[in-house]
């Protein structure tokens, strides 16, 4: 059973990927620089959109401070290609989102996109060679770090064609979602980890929600704007598996024989 099993991921890849060649250009909204935030602060134009990236930067800082000293411990080498470039990813979404918010327009967008396609990859990876601990962590982070590149080079591309085409990096942002739960019931992955990154991923959902209600948040809520709360989220997702991957590692640490 659990030899079907493993062939599973790869099909739901190819089954996904077909829909998407199928379905043809998947275009931006028209009006998809038009957050709800209008907020000023200290001269900064749409502050609570600018800000609230912080919580990227705190998070990948978080991480890579902790993290970075023991990536050759037994409990995290193996998926540390995949973690570093998720850290990284996260590091350049505080700078690049921030960037963009500024002055939201299709040339900015690319500062927006390429880190959190980064980061997107980055976490495939990461789980990817942990839990299938006979791939190259090294070979697979740079395969899917180069698949995250071309995926906003693409939508920049045909957009600069008047199509603007959004596949490659939707697919990529939605794989994550399931690949990353489905690997680690597969390859029996500490629950621990599973429901951490369960949680984790539910939050980023819900974070995705947020930000197609944008205005509608903003409506109901008087304070913040659905994307400004998208940015707490995603952010609060991070942490959860940041979190997770150092308490595996100092757990394991503290096991071992002094």
């Amino acid at each position: 059973m659990k030899r079907y099993l493993t062939i599973l991921p790869v099909a739901i890849v190819l089954l996904i990927g077909s829909l998407f060649l199928l379905h043809g250009p998947i275009l931006q909204f028209a009006h998809y620089h038009e957050f709800a935030d209008h907020s000023v602060f200290f001269g900064v134009p749409h502050a609570a959109d600018v800000f609230s990236n912080i919580g990227f930067f705190f998070v990948a800082i978080w991480g890579l401070w902790t993290l970075w000293p023991m990536r050759n411990h037994p409990a995290l080498i193996s998926g540390w290609p995949g973690y570093r470039l998720f850290l990284f990813g996260l590091l350049f979404t505080s700078i690049g989102s921030s960037f963009y918010h500024l002055d939201p327009d299709n040339a900015r967008l690319i500062s927006d996109r390429l880190p959190i396609a980064i980061a997107c990859a980055g976490l495939l990876a990461g789980v990817r060679s942990e839990t299938k601990l006979n791939i190259n962590g090294s070979l697979n982070a740079t395969s899917l770090f180069l698949f995250a590149i071309f995926s906003v080079i693409w939508w920049f591309v045909t957009d600069r064609n008047g199509v603007g085409d959004l596949r490659p990096y939707l697919f990529l942002q939605g794989l994550p979602i399931i690949l990353v739960p489905l690997w680690q019931k597969i390859y029996n992955a500490p629950s621990k980890d599973r429901i951490a990154f369960a949680v984790a991923l539910l939050i980023y959902v819900l974070a995705k929600i947020a930000e197609v209600n944008d205005y509608q948040i903003l409506s109901v809520t008087t304070v913040i704007s659905g994307h400004t709360l998208k940015h707490l989220l995603a952010a609060g997702a991070a942490a959860l598996i940041v979190g997770r991957l150092i308490a595996r590692v100092q757990f394991n640490c503290n096991k071992e024989p002094r």
